[in-house]
């Protein structure tokens, strides 16, 4: 079938697509979210139900237009002439359906079959995931302040806009949604990231095979014993400060390594230096050296090598860029839409379901190129690869013969990123685009430099800590 062969729904329910990604999230799977959430449409309007999912979907791949806007690129190349609703019927149409079938919808596409496969980190035959949190800033309007307060002012004044804290698990490699939770910036990352595991099980999202991967701020007594209730393995970077937890010598590994406890959890501590040198010898006296220490319920040296999990730690980054994607390609830097909490609950899950959409279809275009790693699939492609063929409205039925690749992974295919290799830069803030202000740091070298890692492990001390 060509790209002139435009297959779609019947009548009004036509505009409800989303291009190529429709194979991704098909018409029976948002039926069936929005009949978990509250039972079918009894009767089809100008604006149904499941055109309204897909048109919060569209939304949140085109966030920089107003909703009348993105109709357009969905009418775009319909060989039908539905004339736009009002804006005050689209509004009307998204309060109508509400957020639940968006989280149910969320619930059906998150930790998809892409994560069992051969793209997906690994380590010691476990899955590794990462947790973290990140927030978002939603509009600055009198009901979402009821619910989503601004952070306290600061040295240079009251914050610009009210925050949503949102806290995910992501597969590693692949970067697809496992979980999520989001609500009040109020509300602690660790409260959220509990939340997050404790739902999980023998058959939950977090669960034995899996190696989980979590910064500083996760290294806490009840977090770790709730992770290792679940079964699953941890590698979480500690605190070394005068807060840090206390972390007594039970036995000394010949590794340089040791046993120790964090409540009830029995851990492996890991004491390394990691030292990065820039190649470029005019830039050498950037040499850095970062002391890291890390436990893990991986407790045999044999299985998991203290300079492998050093190194492996370093993987935890793939939810910070899950994150940039999110906030940085996707939004802009833009505020969510939302003007009232239930409108930024339902779009807040219909940009994750967005995301998983698009990286569902990127684990898809790298799934039968086992030489490929997923990390040169460019999402920024992959983004506008997506954006084109709702406009042409191409690809929304699958053919006959069903194609991983399509139209978007060929996109992708065509244009990958070049292998990973060792960077550094300065983590300092930089100037905003079209600001007038100067960024800090300005004196500092803001070129990317090519590196190489070298990884110490240090032997328990003479005197350890207790």
């Amino acid at each position: 079938m060509s790209d002139s062969v435009i297959t779609h729904a019947p009548g009004v329910l036509a505009v409800g697509h989303l291009g190529e990604l429709t194979q991704v999230v098909p018409f029976d799977l948002v039926d069936e979210a929005l009949a978990s959430a509250g039972g079918p449409q009894l009767r089809i309007r100008r604006l149904p139900s499941r055109v309204v999912v897909y048109l919060l979907l569209a939304g949140a791949l085109f966030t920089g237009l107003g909703w009348s806007r993105v109709w357009s690129r969905l009418t775009a190349s319909l060989p039908l002439r539905l004339p736009a609703p009002a804006p005050s019927s689209i509004t009307a149409a998204m309060r109508r359906v509400g957020p639940k079938p968006l989280k149910a919808l969320f619930d059906l596409v998150k930790g998809p079959a892409a994560v069992t496969a051969t793209q997906a980190a690994r380590f010691a035959g476990r899955l590794v995931v990462a947790i973290d949190g990140t927030q978002i800033a939603l509009p600055d309007t009198p009901a979402n302040l009821s619910v989503f307060l601004k952070a306290k002012a600061g040295p240079n004044g009251p914050a610009g806009y009210p925050m949503l804290r949102l806290v995910a698990l992501v597969a590693c490699g692949t970067r697809t949604l496992l979980d999520a939770v989001f609500g009040t910036d109020l509300t602690g990352e660790l409260t959220y990231a509990d939340r997050l595991v404790t739902t999980a099980g023998a058959t939950g999202t977090l669960r034995p095979g899996m190696l989980l991967l979590g910064d500083r701020n996760f290294s806490a007594t009840a977090f770790v014993e709730t992770v290792a209730s679940t079964g699953a393995d941890f590698l979480i970077r500690a605190k070394t400060h005068s807060t840090a937890l206390k972390l007594p010598v039970l036995r000394r590994l010949p590794d340089g390594t040791f046993l120790s406890r964090i409540g009830e959890v029995t851990v492996r501590v890991i004491d390394a230096t990691i030292t990065v040198t820039p190649a470029d010898h005019a830039a050498i006296r950037t040499v850095t050296h970062c002391a890291y220490r890390l436990v893990t319920s991986l407790l045999d040296p044999d299985e998991a090598p203290a300079a492998a999990l050093a190194r492996l730690y370093h993987e935890r980054w793939e939810i910070e860029t899950s994150y940039c994607e999110l906030k940085s390609t996707i939004l802009g830097g833009r505020v969510l839409r939302g003007r009232h909490p239930a409108a930024v609950t339902q779009e807040t899950w219909a940009l994750l379901v967005a995301y998983q959409a698009l990286r569902t279809a990127m684990s898809d275009a790298v799934l039968h190129r086992p030489d490929i790693d997923p990390d040169r699939a460019a999402f920024t492609v992959a983004l506008h690869a997506a954006r084109d063929q709702i406009v042409r409205a191409a690809g929304i039925v699958a053919h006959t013969r069903i194609d991983l690749v399509g139209r978007i992974g060929t996109a992708i295919l065509d244009d990958l990123l070049p292998a990973r290799r060792n960077r550094t830069r300065p983590r300092v803030k930089k100037r905003a685009i079209n600001s007038k202000y100067r960024a800090v740091g300005r004196d500092i070298d803001h070129r990317t430099h090519r590196t190489t890692v070298h990884i110490a492990i240090n032997p328990l001390p003479s005197t350890p800590y207790g």
